[in-house]
């Protein structure tokens, strides 16, 4: 290789792609929570070790070792009775916990919009999933809140249920009542496991919704990295109560989390977790005044409307975090995606993510006043824009998917009978198939839109042509369909 490829060719490795995207004027609302403002380390290779004297062993933490004390000050912070880092995200954690609280073979009641690690510890169990779905907020078509009775109902009729998961908050920030929920299934002796993977900061703020620790749930999981200034992978599990088995958690825990655990990242979450001591009520305070500020300011909003808490009634939202700066788009001539495309491309604004209807941006406490006034001219820029009717995709494809395609039951998630269950499915042999051809077929892989990555299908359920057409319509907006080939050909059971 000559000099001049050499140079062409380090010059387009990912690390000088990212150094070059650090020196851009580009913005983020999105994960992770540090949002490249705070410097933690000088140089990340001068603490980059193994486990040598004097560091403990994240997997074999010595009594007073320095990951145990690390671990104890989270567990402080949170008001959790035990706390454990993780580095591996908080897949690692759902994993741990819905094997270590179920039986192979076993039953266990899920949210049906959980993100697919969920799915994925119901197939290395061989579990019998079985689901409770959320409200469908009607006006901005997003997931409203898992009922209690919903819960209250399941478990009368399905007795043999192990352990009850929920997703709160959802990605878009929507709560569930997980207090009721936690006494509905105490009651029984089930234990109640909570991915709060959106909502590592609630316990620091009366501004948002009540943390799941405080709430009584079994299970905790926070995703530090989403919400908090740690870096990417870097999560924590809690455990409360006695009606989970510790142990076998714990155990889970060494096998799905790396061998050679990242000392940069548990420097990470430890550094967190200091600054939350040391800074957090000042840091806090002042992201909820540039919240209030913004959201208020929004509300001069025309046809671009953002969330905020007038959402919530009760029942379909019980709570919402507006942390969350949900921006839809749904009055006017404009889809999601193309929302958030004019956003990046016109004003150097990265959201975390869009759809058919809204994009969603992701503030923390590392957000300047400077990045919130940069989203709302954008936003009250394209306000004016939008009333004067360009022509999208949105108007192009029609109105159908926001009307709901006819899928059986209140929310845009579909409503699929399985013929085998998703661990079954995974061990089966599998072919891909034209759209036609996948008609009455069972899935043999899970499709969703990612983000958030909650499955509209999931493997052994059988595709009806009201799925199949609501997949296309999905499609036809612009969004990437994971599962689905580009050619739309779909993967299938033999």
């Amino acid at each position: 290789m000559n000099g001049g490829k050499k140079k062409s060719f380090y010059m387009n490795t990912l690390y000088n792609k990212l150094k070059h995207y650090d020196k851009s004027d580009y913005y983020g609302f999105h994960m992770p929570g540090h949002k490249r403002k705070l410097e933690l380390f000088d140089n990340p290779f001068r603490i980059d070790i193994t486990e040598i004297e004097g560091f403990d062993d994240l997997h074999h933490p010595q009594a007073h070792g320095v990951l145990v004390r690390a671990q104890e000050r989270a567990a402080m912070l949170y008001g959790s009775q035990e706390t454990h880092f993780l580095v591996n995200g908080s897949t690692a954690g759902i994993l741990s916990a819905v094997l270590g609280c179920t039986s192979p073979g076993g039953s266990i009641l899920i949210s049906r919009n959980c993100h697919r690690s969920v799915y994925h510890g119901i197939a290395l169990q061989n579990l019998r999933a079985l689901y409770v779905y959320p409200q469908q907020e009607p006006n901005m078509w997003i997931n409203g809140s898992i009922l209690p009775e919903d819960v209250d109902t399941m478990l009368n009729k399905h007795p043999d249920i192990q352990a009850v998961l929920i997703t709160s908050p959802t990605y878009d920030g929507i709560c569930s009542d997980l207090e009721e929920i936690g006494r509905i299934t105490h009651k029984r002796g089930i234990p109640l496991l909570v991915d709060q993977a959106h909502g590592a900061h609630f316990p620091f703020h009366a501004y948002f919704p009540a943390d799941g620790i405080c709430q009584g749930a079994d299970v905790v999981i926070h995703s530090v990295h989403k919400t908090l200034p740690s870096l990417t992978q870097t999560a924590l599990l809690h455990l409360n109560g006695n009606l989970v088995d510790r142990d076998k958690i714990r155990n889970y825990l060494s096998v799905f989390q790396t061998s050679s655990p990242s000392y940069v990242l548990m420097a990470s979450l430890d550094s967190c977790m200091e600054f939350l001591q040391v800074h957090g009520q000042e840091a806090f305070d002042r992201q909820v005044t540039l919240l209030k500020e913004f959201h208020r300011e929004c509300e001069d909003l025309q046809r671009i409307k953002v969330m905020n808490d007038q959402i919530r009634d009760g029942r379909l939202v019980w709570d919402v975090d507006v942390s969350r700066l949900l921006c839809w788009a749904k009055d006017t001539c404009w889809t999601g995606v193309e929302l958030g495309e004019r956003l990046r491309e016109d004003y150097h604004l990265q959201m975390e993510m869009s759809t058919c209807t809204y994009t969603l941006g992701i503030s923390s406490v590392s957000d300047t006043k400077e990045g919130f006034c940069r989203l709302k001219e954008a936003l009250f820029q394209l306000d004016k824009r939008a009333e004067k009717g360009e022509v999208s995709r949105l108007e192009k494809a029609g109105s159908k998917i926001l009307s709901g395609v006819s899928v059986d039951g209140p929310s845009w998630l579909p409503r699929l009978q399985a013929s085998i269950s998703i661990g079954k499915a995974f061990h089966r042999q599998k072919e891909i198939v034209s759209e036609k051809e996948a008609l009455g077929r069972t899935a043999g892989a899970f499709v969703y839109v990612y983000p958030p990555g909650i499955p509209l299908v999931a493997p052994g359920e059988i595709l009806t042509e009201e799925v199949l057409e609501y997949l296309s319509y999905w499609r036809s907006y612009g969004m990437e369909i994971q599962g689905i080939h580009e050619d739309g050909k779909i993967c299938v059971l033999k």
